[in-house]
């Protein structure tokens, strides 16, 4: 469905005077043409729909034929055809049109005219077809619905309780109807329609949707006791178990909530509802990263589940490296030494004036460029890589510097979520990408781009390095991983000091999406994590912290290592990440809560 980006940008006032010429000269097809335009525009004003009304009379087939469906239909002609199925007696198939446009672009009034809001709708169409509006809506809209789109479902919210009001005992109705008024935030309405539900005919799903309305009260006790009784119902429905266990761990009893998923695991171990709230949880006991990075071996070898999840996201939401960036430190506010010995490696990474400046972001890249001498393996090893100086990279292009102002952003739902997104940067050639990390190009000047520049201008050049590094993961992809450029360049980047998280950020992605490259990867986190620890028994150093978070979202790290990596980021710290924080909740907006199970009730 179209839904109207197709250069049409007149008034639903202009396009209804356009609308009325044509009727009145008779082209028919160009007087639908506008009228679509106007409904587009404003569903519910009167005048477009007394003009509706005059051409589908002057047509010969109630004006139907006027408005057909296609492939690709304009969503105003969709919602056009809709009414006059209405007007012709079919109004069970012009709310299947309506539920279609809502889904499609969920904050317009499609619905709020008066042949939907009317009582006879409810009598005429029945319960049954009702119930099956309303799962429709339900199916098409989030849970819950954002505030600011509430009022556009309304008149679905009428139906309902006109529909209720005429058949007060019929359970499935009351049940959908039910759902929807939770999600539109009438709690007390949707606790009292499922009670009813279960009262008129005790069913899985009664219980089901009396639980959740009775969870969105805030009556936890009860809403466990309802979906409990769901599994009395039906033993075999795993989703209701990974309800449960979500609801038992919401509230803290995070023993119980194991249990209940582990006893659905032992039904199917491979059901995908189970499996991500197993993990969502395990993680939350342990914070083992393990649990998140089996988590997303799964997605990609389950790519058809049964419906979108959201548990990876929400774990990896706000946390160093598996959902954003951190800040960058001021030495003044590294921690002081922790007690791990030194080494003859202790001073290779500490910054000096010369490397943490211009000089070393050209440097570092056009080595990176240059690639491993004659001396340095292929592979990711234990041993530091020498890397030939050449000339410093050029300034990217304009396109590269459009697009990575468009892509760039200090937050991500989860590592393979931002390896997927950077692939806007696989067509940019090396030294395109190069460039960016050597001349980061201005802050946009958008919302996100004001944020940053007024409050951390750093930020945003970093935001430019993780991007431009990820990007460096889709450069030449046919390229076998261990013998490829991409492989070489981000190596050469992770032991330099400019770029150095950027580079071990992409690197960490990639052993998030590809299991074979996971040993190279920690053995070179392990070894850069080392060399920092030994630094920091003797003096501070800035990107301690940040480099131990990345080596906690590191897959398959040794236990010695990660207990090191736990030791240094546990370290104070808490300024620059708490200033992070307030400033991310400035630049995203609210995601939408998990809603365990299956994505209907």
């Amino acid at each position: 469905m179209a839904e109207g980006t197709d250069d049409r940008a007149l008034p639903a006032t202009e396009e209804l005077d356009l609308a009325r010429r044509a009727l009145d000269s008779g082209d028919l097809a160009h007087a639908a043409d506008h009228v679509a335009g106007a409904l587009a525009r404003a569903p519910t004003l009167p005048e477009v729909h007394e003009t509706l009304a005059q051409l589908a009379a002057a047509s010969g087939d109630g004006g139907l034929g006027l408005f057909p469906l296609q492939h690709q239909t304009f969503i105003g002609a969709v919602v056009a055809r809709a009414h006059l199925l209405a007007a012709a007696g079919r109004p069970a198939e012009g709310l299947d049109l309506l539920v279609a446009a809502t889904a499609n672009a969920p904050g317009a009034d499609w619905a709020g005219v008066p042949w939907v809001t009317s009582p006879e709708l409810a009598e005429r169409i029945g319960p049954d077809q009702a119930a099956r509006v309303l799962m429709q809506v339900c199916a098409a809209a989030p849970d819950p619905v954002p505030p600011a789109d509430r009022a556009a479902l309304a008149a679905y919210l009428t139906l309902a309780r006109n529909a209720v009001t005429v058949h007060p005992e019929h359970s499935l109705l009351l049940g959908t109807a039910s759902a929807l008024a939770r999600r539109v935030d009438e709690v007390p309405l949707a606790v009292r329609w499922a009670s009813r539900s279960v009262r008129a005919a005790p069913s899985k799903m009664g219980e089901v949707w009396l639980g959740y309305a009775l969870r969105s009260a805030g009556r936890t006790r009860e809403a466990l006791a309802a979906l409990r009784r769901a599994v009395d119902h039906d033993p075999d429905d795993l989703a209701v178990y990974a309800d449960i266990a979500g609801t038992l761990a919401d509230h803290g009893r995070l023993d119980e909530a194991l249990g209940w998923i582990e006893r659905a695991l032992a039904r199917n171990p491979s059901f995908d509802c189970a499996v991500h709230t197993a993990h969502r949880l395990r993680f939350q006991r342990d914070g083992d990263v393990r649990h998140l990075v089996a988590l997303a071996d799964f997605i990609r070898d389950n790519p058809d589940d049964s419906h979108e999840h959201g548990d990876l996201a929400e774990c990896c939401r706000g946390r160093p490296w598996l959902g954003q960036l951190t800040p960058a430190a001021p030495a003044a506010e590294e921690p002081e030494p922790t007690g791990i010995k030194a080494g003859p490696a202790a001073r290779e990474l500490e910054p000096t004036t010369a490397e943490t400046g211009p000089a070393a972001r050209e440097s570092g890249a056009a080595a990176a460029e240059a690639g491993p001498t004659a001396d340095e393996p292929g592979p990711v090893t234990a041993e530091a890589a020498t890397l030939a100086p050449v000339a410093r990279p050029a300034p990217p292009s304009a396109e590269a510097a459009r697009r990575l102002r468009q892509l760039a952003h200090p937050a991500w739902p989860h590592p393979p979520a931002a390896y997927d997104a950077a692939v806007a940067l696989a067509t940019l050639d090396l030294p395109d990408l190069l460039g960016l990390l050597a001349h980061p190009p201005e802050a946009p000047q958008t919302a996100l781009g004001r944020v940053l520049a007024d409050q951390d201008p750093t930020l945003w050049v970093r935001c430019v390095q993780v991007w431009t590094c990820l990007g460096l993961l889709h450069h030449r992809t046919d390229e076998p991983w261990a013998d490829s450029t991409r492989q070489r360049v981000l190596v050469g980047l992770a032991r330099g000091a400019e770029v150095t998280e950027a580079a071990l950020f992409a690197l960490v992605t990639a052993a998030w999406v590809d299991p074979a490259v996971r040993p190279d990867v920690a053995r070179l986190v392990t070894e850069r994590l080392t060399t920092v620890a030994e630094a920091a028994r003797e003096r501070p150093v800035p990107v301690a912290a940040s480099l131990a978070h990345l080596a906690l979202a590191t897959p398959d790290l040794d236990p010695g290592t990660r207990a090191l990596a736990r030791s240094l980021a546990g370290v104070p710290g808490g300024r620059q990440r708490g200033r992070l924080r307030a400033l991310l909740r400035r630049l995203l907006r609210p995601l939408r809560p998990r809603i365990p199970g299956p994505p209907m009730p």
